[in-house]
């Protein structure tokens, strides 16, 4: 293949330029799809390349070059590069010479109305696709029919990703008619596209024709109060289903409240997000009814819903029921002294619990005592998430005894920002004890955006015991002020380190 020469300016010489294929082969991930199956790579990846406007025709090329030299590929990531913009017909005219392709990923790649009209009259040559991913190409809305029209009934996709494509209410009532013929589907991403909501209708009916669905994303959608209902009536179908994400849809609100009973019918259900939803309180009275009895349920978040503090005290008092509860997140969901209460008694019976958010919940200040005392079962707590929720001085004297203890020897990630209460004495205490978190790799002790504050003598206590800490790599201080001194000390800690810990200390130091 012929490469195209640069003058280099800055001593006249020549050289000649890297082409694509070159670079391709240099820098992708080359994987079986079935390690150790056979000796050759079946799967190229080759994410954000960007080349030269001058260079973009040379690297189409180069690609439509490459595929006749991989009859056996199974993998095509080309997402994140600008360069198949506008050109991609060039790229689907060659696809009948990869017929063995199950995976294309084209996310973020600018396509144009044309390189979707292409990619529709280039997927019947690809009769063995499992996995489409269209993702962050807002021409894909509107002309959704021209891409996925000739999918036949008995398709063999099985994860379909659209999120942020701009799909319009016509595209969405297409997906609910396409649907029927996609019974191996088992991934479907809708997300971010705020249109659909209007034609939920049309999905929903769809759904029923999907029982291998594994995986239903529709966070920030548009979704209604009746979204909820017609949902519901298809959860019915849908016993397969393990991971729903209904978030960020604040119109959603109340819709719960008289359709959630099929809710309860996703035995196998492992995640589910319903975070700035919205929820009122007969929502939470609802999904008290219905959230305990999803015993497979690893994952909850139900953040960002302020209406439910003073309503969920029987909810989360009933999440003791969930055994198998890894993450919990319930940040910025105005708790209050009673859920609090409930929340941490709960916990006791949640040995699985690995992520714990409760941020922006003030009632956890001068309270923290009640969930520390349960943290002592919480034997495999990885996070911990205590960012604005009004700490004082107490609560992280009780903290270090914790640690002391080696209650929370498995942590890794430990929030404390935004607490401006604690004094310097409270510091002093936590920082002579932190290292006993032989695992920590992310600790915060920021403070407020209107706020800043010299640094105590504990600083020295902190240096001392990250040094002990051999997976640390962040430390989050903004607004709190070095003196020249401390500020010497954090320079021969970093030169005896060799920088591996990055102090955040913000844009003023």
């Amino acid at each position: 293949m012929s490469q195209t020469r640069k003058q280099n300016s800055s001593n006249g010489e020549t050289k000649p330029r890297t082409s694509f294929v070159n670079k391709f082969f240099r820098g992708s991930k080359l994987t079986n799809s079935k390690a150790g199956s056979r000796k050759e790579t079946n799967d190229l990846e080759t994410t954000n390349f960007q080349p030269s406007n001058d260079a973009k025709e040379t690297t189409t090329l180069d690609t439509v070059a490459l595929l006749p030299l991989l009859p056996d590929l199974e993998t095509l990531d080309i997402s994140w590069n600008d360069f198949v913009s506008g050109t991609l017909r060039s790229i689907t005219q060659q696809m009948h010479l990869v017929s063995k392709l199950k995976i294309l990923r084209l996310g973020s790649c600018r396509l144009t109305t044309d390189d979707v009209r292409a990619l529709g009259e280039a997927l019947e040559a690809i009769p063995e696709l499992e996995e489409l991913s269209l993702s962050w190409n807002s021409r894909v809305g509107g002309n959704l029919p021209l891409i996925l029209q000739k999918f036949q009934k008995g398709s063999k996709i099985h994860t379909l990703e659209l999120v942020d494509c701009d799909l319009t209410s016509e595209d969405g009532t297409f997906v609910g008619d396409l649907l029927p013929m996609m019974q191996n589907l088992e991934v479907l991403d809708l997300s971010i596209n705020r249109n659909i909501g209007a034609s939920l209708n049309s999905i929903a009916q769809g759904l029923r024709s999907t029982s291998n669905l594994k995986v239903l994303k529709l966070h920030s959608c548009g979704l209604s109060q009746d979204s909820v209902r017609l949902l519901d009536a298809a959860f019915r179908y849908l016993c397969e289903l393990k991971n729903l994400d209904l978030s960020c849809n604040k119109e959603l609100g109340g819709g719960f409240e008289d359709s959630s009973a099929q809710l309860a019918a996703l035995e196998h259900l492992e995640v589910l997000d319903l975070h700035q939803c919205s929820l009122t309180a007969a929502d939470v009275a609802s999904l008290t009814q219905v959230i305990p009895l999803l015993s497979s349920l690893q994952e909850l978040d139900l953040s960002a819903n302020r209406k439910m503090g003073s309503s969920s005290e029987n909810l989360l008092s009933r999440l003791r029921f969930l055994p198998a509860l890894r993450s919990l997140l319930v940040n910025g969901c105005a708790l209050e002294s009673e859920t609090f209460a409930a929340l941490a008694e709960a916990s006791a019976y949640l040995p699985a619990l690995e992520i714990v958010d409760l941020s922006w919940n003030k009632c956890v200040g001068g309270n923290l005592k009640l969930l520390l005392e349960m943290l002592k079962f919480l034997a495999a707590l990885r996070v911990l998430r205590l960012s604005s929720c009004a700490l004082v001085t107490e609560d992280v004297a009780l903290l270090a005894s914790v640690i002391q203890a080696g209650h929370l020897a498995k942590l890794q990630k430990l929030d404390l920002s935004y607490n401006d209460s604690i004094c310097d004495a409270g510091w002093a205490i936590f920082c002579q004890n932190v290292g006993f978190l032989k695992e920590l790799s992310e600790l915060d002790i920021s403070l407020r955006p209107s706020t800043s504050r010299d640094c105590g003598r504990w600083f020295r206590h902190l240096l001392r015991a990250v040094s002990k800490l051999s997976k640390i790599t962040e430390i989050g201080m903004k607004r709190w002020i070095l003196p020249t001194s401390q500020e010497e000390e954090l320079e021969h800690f970093q030169q005896d380190h060799r920088g591996s810990i990055h102090f955040d200390l913000g844009e003023g130091q």
